[in-house]
């Protein structure tokens, strides 16, 4: 439940962090306000409808109900979000200027509201599926209590990124909003995160200390014989303690727990105790804790090499720009909404693939630790079948991050069976890491190579198509040859713009900027091919009669310098500068100087 609810939080902070907040709503606030209310109760109809008449009374049903109805909680935030911009009334809210993590607060406070929907009206089928009575007020409680951990690493960076660029310290703000402050920023603090939540959990959980006493002792001594170290051993209140379940988190021995609820205490012999306390240790003997954030951190990597390669694509579609211009929305506006759909597609793709093949086979290397250290799998074996058949005889029910309960026990039955298969599994994982490292390096290696205009260029060799297109379709028109070649120059695909020019002045001989373009190309280009600095001269002259604006006489002033005629460079380059624009004139200025550094100008003004 936990795993599939991290993943619904993560697409909903993805959908939160990539929109931007509209200057003005779509719609009226009223008709807001009324359709906000209105999708409310349709939300709440379709959750009584979902669990009334004893529509829930099987596990498999129940978790099947509250996956729809969470994936639904996520289509009414959306619709929150990108119809009935939510955001832009959060943003009226006090201390969000300073303070835009609060935006996305309201967010996710919003998603939660649509969670205690689903969850007030599915506690009745939980009592009925799991045997276990709740009030409404303490099955919320419970369920909000264990939810919140999964948003706090981001609350915790996201308000501390925040606060860090209130300071009245200007480096530090230039820090975090440059192309690796914010990146170094968040992989510093989520790792520090990452050793120290187990103590912030431990609260939020209320968890408290295995009183001393012989269940303590034993668990103790079981733990020195395996040679663990950690903190603590934590009662886990979990659903008020009925939840019959264990867990192990922390990195490093300061901040690690052992977690166990009381329901698995009473229900487990001790040999079946020792086995999950097994179980638990093998977690930490194979690094499965430090290889989680491993994973994590990978998908950051393969998130972004994702996100540049989608968008470039996007940019270079002519169906891109088609579907923007039926949709009369500004391009900016649907490429951010196309990329965080395909993002989100890839996350999900992440999580239940990628990073559920490595959780589900963490899982059985942990239950093969159990089964080793304890002389057989006989005790693991044991525990499995009574949580599956106190948590409601979820023995056969599938699960994407654990493998169910049932192809647990006969793996571990298989390994006793064939104890090569335990090596065989151990190579799988270990190969299998190695080739996702693989897969990082070239990832990075990627990220590294990738030109950093490389968005920029996306929409250009869109444009170098229409305008190619163009010159198709109006063949006499020097217009779309010109704006080809401009097009080219600026890509640095010099002789295809040389081409284009040449094109382009065929069909209008005396164009002055046609003129000027041609001869700049032959000047300036990066290819030895093209440059033509005599042709240049020609044609920049030839310019500079049908049209002396400054620009025109600076590249008849640089064609002059490149032909070694530097003293006609100086005069037309000071002529450049007095046709100027006050903004422009400190560029030809710099012009002048380049063509003689030693004669002193005295512009009286100019």
């Amino acid at each position: 439940m936990i795993y599939n609810n991290l993943i619904y939080f993560i697409v909903v902070i993805f959908i939160l962090s990539t929109n931007s907040v509209a200057d003005t709503p779509q719609l009226f606030p009223g008709i807001t306000l009324l359709l906000f209310g209105a999708k409310g109760l349709f939300f709440w109809f379709l959750v009584r409808l979902g669990y009334g008449r004893k529509r829930v009374s099987k596990v498999s049903e129940y978790f099947k109900a509250e996956q729809k109805f969470s994936i639904l909680a996520i289509g009414s935030v959306a619709i929150d979000v990108y119809v009935l911009d939510c955001q832009y009334y959060f943003a009226e809210l006090p201390l969000t200027d300073n303070l835009p993590i609060l935006i996305s607060i309201g967010g996710i406070l919003l998603f939660f509201s649509y969670l205690c929907l689903v969850w007030t009206g599915a506690r009745e089928s939980y009592s009925t599926v799991f045997g276990r009575a709740y009030s409404t007020g303490a099955f919320l409680k419970s369920n909000i209590s264990n939810n919140i951990p999964i948003i706090l690493p981001w609350l915790l960076l996201s308000l501390l990124f925040d606060l860090l660029l209130l300071l009245p310290f200007p480096a530090v703000a230039d820090f975090l909003e440059s192309s690796w402050g914010e990146p170094l920023f968040f992989l510093s603090f989520f790792i520090l995160l990452a050793v120290s939540f187990p103590v912030i959990l431990v609260r939020l959980w209320k968890c408290q200390p295995l009183p001393d006493g012989p269940v303590r002792d034993h668990i103790e001594n079981f733990c020195r014989k395996q040679k663990l170290r950690y903190a603590n051993i934590m009662l886990w209140p979990l659903f008020e303690g009925h939840a019959v379940t264990a867990g192990i988190m922390g990195l490093v021995r300061r901040f690690r727990y052992l977690l166990i609820t009381p329901a698995l205490l009473n229900n487990l012999t001790g040999q079946e105790v020792d086995a999950v306390m097994a179980h638990e240790i093998g977690h930490v003997k194979r690094y499965h804790l430090q290889l989680y954030v491993f994973l994590l951190l990978g998908f950051s990597l393969i998130a972004q090499l994702g996100s540049y390669l989608f968008m470039y694509l996007l940019l270079k579609s002519s169906l891109f720009y088609s579907f923007t211009k039926m949709l009369g929305k500004q391009t900016d506006s649907v490429l951010i909404f196309l990329s965080t759909l395909a993002l989100l597609i890839l996350l999900i793709v992440y999580f239940r693939f990628v990073f559920g093949f490595f959780m589900r086979n963490f899982e059985r290397q942990a239950d093969i630790h159990a089964s080793t250290s304890l002389g057989g799998s006989g005790p693991i074996v044991s525990a499995l079948e009574k949580v599956a058949w106190l948590s409601g005889n979820i023995r056969d029910l599938p699960n994407w991050h654990h493998f169910g309960i049932g192809q647990r026990v006969d793996f571990l039955h298989s390994c006793e069976r064939e104890p090569e298969q335990i090596t065989k599994h151990h190579r799988k994982v270990y190969g299998m890491l190695l080739l996702y490292l693989a897969v990082l390096c070239a990832v990075s290696f990627s990220l590294w190579k990738m030109p950093s205009d490389l968005l920029e260029r996306a929409p250009l060799e869109h444009l170098a198509k229409l305008y190619t297109q163009k010159t198709v379709e109006e063949p006499a028109n020097p217009l779309w040859f010109q704006l080809l070649g401009d097009l080219q120059q600026g890509r640095k695909q010099y002789s295809e713009a040389a081409d284009a020019y040449e094109r382009a002045l065929t069909l209008a001989p005396d164009h002055p900027d046609i003129l000027n373009n041609l001869a700049w190309l032959l000047l300036t280009a990066g290819d030895e091919k093209v440059l033509n600095p005599v042709r240049a001269l020609m044609l920049a002259r030839t310019a500079a009669t049908l049209k002396p604006t400054a620009y025109i006489l600076d590249t008849l002033a640089t064609a002059y310098y490149v032909n070694d005629f530097t003293e006609n460079a100086i005069r037309v380059g000071k002529e450049a500068v007095a046709a100027a624009d006050p903004d422009s004139r400190h560029y030809y200025l710099q012009q002048l100087e380049k063509y003689s550094s030693e004669e002193q100008f005295t512009w009286g003004g100019k």
